[in-house]
């Protein structure tokens, strides 16, 4: 899990950076810096349950109010939503922080359900 832990974590930094140029960077690339961190410390051995479920309460809340705008986009065909980096439609960059957020989801799961053996 260690090699997961390592590249979960650089892809978490990768896309802090990637954030830098969003309408809204001190959200996103704040939150991809903690998933990196949470990560990188979950490959030095070290877990921090409570930032972990932080973590899912926070990606729950994001994933709950950009769901409607997800569901727009599937009814609208789920037009390209990577052709360009300009978002042409305005419910494309809520897409995008959508999927991001599921993305987020899963990592927190993989990283909450092996946390627990690492504690336990």
């Amino acid at each position: 899990m260690k090699i997961y832990y390592i590249i979960t974590s650089l892809l978490f930094f990768v896309f802090a950076y990637v954030q830098i140029n969003d309408p809204d960077p001190w959200l996103w690339v704040g939150w991809y810096v903690f998933l990196g961190i949470l990560s990188a410390l979950a490959a030095a051995g070290r877990y921090y349950r409570s930032l972990v479920l932080v973590g899912l309460g926070l990606c729950a809340l994001g994933v709950l109010r950009l769901f409607p705008d997800f569901v727009q986009w599937v009814n609208d065909g789920m037009p390209n939503i990577a052709a360009s980096m300009k978002a042409e439609s305005p419910y494309i960059e809520l897409v995008r922080e959508f999927l991001g957020l599921v993305i987020s989801t899963a990592a927190l799961v993989v990283l909450y359900l092996r946390g627990r053996k690492m504690v336990g």
